[in-house]
C-alpha cells in the first residue's frame, strides 16, 4: 500500500496535490499496490472527490478538535498514528515546505530514514533506488533506501513532476480516522493570516518577466512591468537587483527568493547564476534576452535573443499592443 499525504488550506485544494497524485499513480503502479491518501483537518472531507479523480482508491479523512488549521506537530502525529493503523509500505508527499516538514517529523517519531525532494523513485522488493535534488538543484544525487521493518518515506521535489489528469478515477472509498492528540501538540499551529497580496502571485503567475543587473536601474523595470501587464504576468528579478535596492526581496526569483513554474519565463539582462537558476528551472519555457551569448541563462534557455533588452522589450511590447489593437 502507498499512502499519499495531501495538503489543503482550510478546505482549499493545494495545486501541489496534483503533482503528488501524478507521481503517486506511477509509484503505486510500480509497487503493484493500491493508492491511499490522507486528508487531514477541517474542510478535508470536501476534497475527497478531487482526490478520487486523481486516482485515490481509499481516502483517509482525519478529524480532531485540534486540527482546525495547520500545525506540524499535530498533523505529523496524526500521520504517525494513521501509519500504525493501516501499515502502508511507503508514505510520500510533494516536497513543499509543509510536505517535507510533516514527513521529517514522522521520520523522527518512527526513527526511520526520509529521502526528500526526489525526481525519480524506482521501487523493488528490497532496496529502492532514487534520484533526488540536492544543493538547491545544482546537484542530483543517486541514492538507495532500505527502510527495514518500517514504511519508506519519500517526497518528490516540488515541480519535479508535471501534473497530469488521471486516465481513470479511483474508487475513492472514504475511511474516517480520529487520532488521539495530546494538548502539547498544539504548541505550533496557525492561528491567523495577514494577506500580503491578492490575485496572481509571483509563484503562481503563468508568465514571469524578470530583470537582472542589465536592466540598469529601478526605473528600467517600468518597461518590464508594462510587458508583464500585457501578458497577464508578474515581474521578478535577480538577487543582484534586490542587493542594489532596485526591487523588493519579494520579487526575487531564486534559491533564497521565490521558486516559479510559469508557462514562460522571460529573463532579461540576467546572467543566470546557479542560485537564480534553481528558482527558475521549473519554468515550462524560458526566453532569455541578453547581450552575452555565453551567459548561463542564455545557454539554458529554450529561446534566446542576443541583443540589448532596452531595444527588444519595447519592440515586443509594441507588437503585442498592435495585435491587441491597443
Amino acid at each position: 500500500m502507498l499512502l499519499v499525504i495531501l495538503e489543503h488550506d482550510r478546505g482549499t485544494w493545494n495545486d501541489a496535490n496534483d503533482e503528488a497524485l501524478t507521481a503517486a499513480r506511477t509509484l503505486a503502479s510500480d509497487m503493484a499496490a493500491p493508492m491511499h491518501v490522507a486528508l487531514i483537518g477541517d474542510g478535508a472531507g470536501a476534497l475527497s472527490n478531487q482526490a478520487a479523480a486523481g486516482g485515490a482508491d481509499t481516502i483517509h479523512v482525519a478529524t480532531h478538535p485540534m486540527l482546525t488549521d495547520f500545525g506540524p506537530e499535530a498533523v505529523s502525529e496524526t500521520v504517525t498514528q494513521l501509519i500504525a493503523s493501516i501499515a502502508p509500505n511507503a508514505v510520500m508527499a510533494v516536497g513543499t515546505s509543509r510536505g517535507n516538514e510533516i514527513l521529517a517529523q514522522v521520520a523522527a517519531r518512527l526513527d526511520l530514514p526520509f529521502v526528500a525532494n526526489c525526481m525519480t523513485v524506482s521501487p523493488t522488493d528490497s532496496d529502492w533506488s532514487m534520484t533526488r535534488i540536492q544543493w538547491g538543484g545544482s546537484l542530483l544525487e543517486d541514492v538507495t533506501l532500505d527502510a527495514g521493518d518500517g514504511p519508506r518515506l519519500v517526497s518528490f521535489g516540488h515541480h519535479a513532476v508535471a501534473a497530469v489528469p488521471a486516465s481513470a478515477a479511483g474508487a475513492g472509498t472514504i475511511a474516517e480516522f480520529s487520532p488521539e492528540l495530546d494538548e502539547s501538540l498544539a504548541r505550533s499551529i496557525v492561528k491567523g493570516r495577514d494577506v500580503q497580496e491578492a490575485g496572481v502571485t509571483l509563484s503562481t503567475a503563468p508568465v514571469v518577466v524578470s530583470g537582472g543587473r542589465g536592466v540598469g536601474s529601478a526605473e528600467g523595470f517600468e518597461q518590464l512591468e508594462e510587458l508583464a501587464g500585457l501578458l497577464g504576468g508578474r515581474v521578478g528579478c535577480s538577487r543582484a537587483v534586490t542587493n542594489l535596492g532596485w526591487r523588493n526581496h519579494t520579487d526575487q526569483v531564486g534559491q533564497t527568493g521565490t521558486r516559479i513554474a510559469p508557462e514562460i519565463y522571460i529573463a532579461t539582462g540576467i546572467s543566470g547564476a546557479i542560485q537564480h537558476w534553481v528558482g527558475a528551472m521549473a519554468s515550462k519555457r524560458i526566453l532569455a534576452i541578453n547581450t552575452d551569448a555565453e551567459a548561463n541563462m542564455v545557454t539554458k534557455a529554450d529561446y534566446a535573443v542576443i541583443a540589448d533588452l532596452h531595444k527588444v522589450v519595447p519592440a515586443i511590447t509594441a507588437e503585442i499592443k498592435k495585435r491587441k489593437g491597443l
